[in-house]
């Protein structure tokens, strides 16, 4: 179980970035090229690739090659996976206050 939660902690720590929650809204508009993503940021090239690859790891990026450049997309069914995650984590459940006759603390 705690292989799960360790799973859900790198999409947060993915999201949990100002340059990559920037690029990820670049990405809603479609498609871009990393040429075209740098051009919007103050960073360098290994740095960008740095930010992908987080990104593409946790889910909610795919990339594609075309000759010498990397493409980069939404990944539409990582983001869904990544929304029911936190829906689930900050949805209240009703508790079976019966066991051990303890009731909920």
């Amino acid at each position: 179980m705690v292989k799960i939660y360790e799973k859900y902690a790198e999409l947060f720590k993915a999201l949990g970035d100002t340059n990559r929650l920037l690029i990820l809204d670049m990405l809603c508009k479609g498609e871009r090229c990393a040429c075209k993503i740098l051009e919007k940021f103050r960073i360098t090239q290994p740095t960008l690739s740095h930010h992908m690859k987080i990104l593409c790891d946790c889910g909610v990026v795919n990339k594609r090659k075309e000759g010498k450049w990397m493409y980069y997309s939404i990944n539409a069914k990582g983001c869904d996976k990544a929304m029911k995650l936190l829906k689930n984590l900050t949805t209240v459940i009703e508790c079976d206050c019966s066991i051990n006759n303890e009731g909920c603390k």
